[in-house]
């Protein structure tokens, strides 16, 4: 399908909400011109608003990995002209991290899959008689790899400024090695002051380590002026989807630590009765790296970095404010946040529509209208309980190649969601609300399935 069989039909806002302006994409990326089927019959331009979940492509980036595809090959040890070609990609792309994140010199980069594990491979670098001290509204990469004999929780306060308070208290009570804290809610987008949090750590004693696998995406990061200790994030959300992920940080922890993974590359010397082990980055980096996902999540670093100050920050900001306007104009939909006082936000939006399951309204946007949001909990179950939700809320969530248009469809699908119901009927597989039947054709590439229960199903 191509976006020539897509029928035309203009999305019709809220009649509260008029916007006298359109907000066009920042950069491309791929699946932009995507086609998606409907249970109608027709097809539709598909509008990607789950960026949080993981972003889309960058064209960039793409055009880049088809460019150093030819070249891929073993690195570190290899004589040949590709494989050294491959290592340098690799170490090429710990200097890019570093200036991406403004760095210190003496930072490691050590290459992992993503936030989660690069979030466990610090946890077993703590010291041995170390607490860590996490707030209660993290996602589960941030809260579940940390000892739970040493984990202590601490639950946000109303206010932001009283969480800020909570967690000086906390550290003040007792001595903690470690404070880990998101850069920005995955559920709700707000942002936490990193820089504030990092002074409370240190004057305390402790170090910080920031979950940024929202912030990363979303706002330029400096961890020498924001003083943070260590800092992980993933290139699926970074817009490069080759399965790399980086945790950078202070180097003495990470030369202590045990070897995340025990294998060839990660050793200076092997005898049969001893291992002696390089330090970091490769102490943590046994086995064949994923070149071209580091390749990709550098080159991901270089675009974005390549963006005018302010730029993303901009676009994100006016995409957000239309959506929020245009949900708060919504008859039965009820906007959700930590903090009225947080004033920082990357481009996600929390909500729900009263009388509705999430699961309900996210398959109803995926079937009717051709647009994909997140339904549940978002991996962060003690924070998605606040909402008083037991099924969990809805996300919208935007990036850079987002447009008004996209924004202004899910509006419009919404309102004719509260307004004049379904068109299609719907059933449960399994805990996943699906369209029933589900006519809409799987890519012919896609592989069957035992049991096969539906596009939806396979696919939810």
């Amino acid at each position: 399908m191509t976006v020539a069989d897509i029928p035309t039909r203009s999305a019709v806002l809220p009649p509260s909400v008029t916007f006298s302006h359109s907000i066009q994409p920042l950069l491309p990326v791929t699946g932009a011109e995507l086609a998606v089927p409907l249970v109608t019959g027709d097809t539709r331009r598909y509008v990607n608003l789950d960026y949080a979940a993981s972003a889309p492509c960058l064209q960039g980036v793409a055009d880049h990995v088809a460019e150093i595809l030819p070249y891929y090959a073993s690195v570190h040890r290899g004589a040949g002209f590709a494989s050294q070609v491959s290592t340098r990609l690799v170490e090429g792309a710990r200097t890019t991290v570093k200036r991406f994140l403004g760095a210190r010199d003496d930072d490691v980069v050590i290459f992992t899959r993503n936030t989660t594990d690069s979030l466990n491979l610090l946890a077993g670098c703590l010291p041995p008689d170390g607490d860590v001290v996490v707030l209660d509204i993290e996602h589960h990469a941030d809260l579940l790899p940390w000892p739970e004999d040493r984990r202590r929780t601490v639950s946000a306060a109303p206010t932001l400024d009283a969480t800020l308070r909570r967690v000086e208290h906390e550290l003040a009570r007792r001595p903690a090695a470690l404070l880990a804290v998101t850069g920005a809610s995955n559920v709700t987008g707000e942002q936490l002051p990193v820089g504030q949090l990092a002074r409370i750590a240190h004057r305390h004693g402790a170090r910080i380590s920031v979950d940024a696998a929202q912030l990363a995406p979303h706002r330029r990061i400096d961890l020498i002026a924001a003083e943070i200790d260590y800092l992980a994030f993933s290139g699926h959300k970074l817009y490069a989807p080759w399965g790399a992920g980086v945790l950078v940080g202070r180097r003495d922890w990470l030369d202590a630590g045990t070897p995340y993974l025990a294998g060839g590359g990660a050793v200076r010397q092997v005898t049969l009765d001893h291992t002696a082990w390089a330090p970091a980055p490769a102490r943590h980096e046994a086995g064949s790296p994923n070149v071209i996902g580091i390749a990709a999540l550098a080159k991901a670093c270089d675009v974005i970095a390549s963006l005018p100050d302010g730029a993303l920050e901009t676009h994100e900001s006016a995409l957000r404010d239309r959506l929020k306007q245009g949900l708060g104009a919504l008859p039965g939909v009820e906007l959700h946040r930590i903090w009225p006082d947080s004033s920082s936000a990357v481009g996600i939006v929390c909500f729900s529509v009263v009388g509705f399951h999430p699961g309900f309204v996210a398959a109803y946007l995926s079937a009717e209208h051709g647009i994909g949001v997140r339904d549940g909990k978002f991996c962060a179950h003690p924070l998605a309980g606040r909402f008083g939700q037991p099924a969990g809320a809805l996300r919208a969530s935007v990036g850079l190649g987002t447009s008004s248009a996209d924004v202004d469809r899910l509006l419009a699908a919404l309102q004719e969601l509260v307004q004049h119901g379904v068109r299609w009927s719907y059933g449960e597989i399994d805990g996943k609300c699906i369209p029933v039947p589900d006519p809409r054709p799987a890519p012919a590439w896609l592989p069957d399935l035992d049991n096969d229960q539906g596009l939806a199903s396979c696919l939810s």
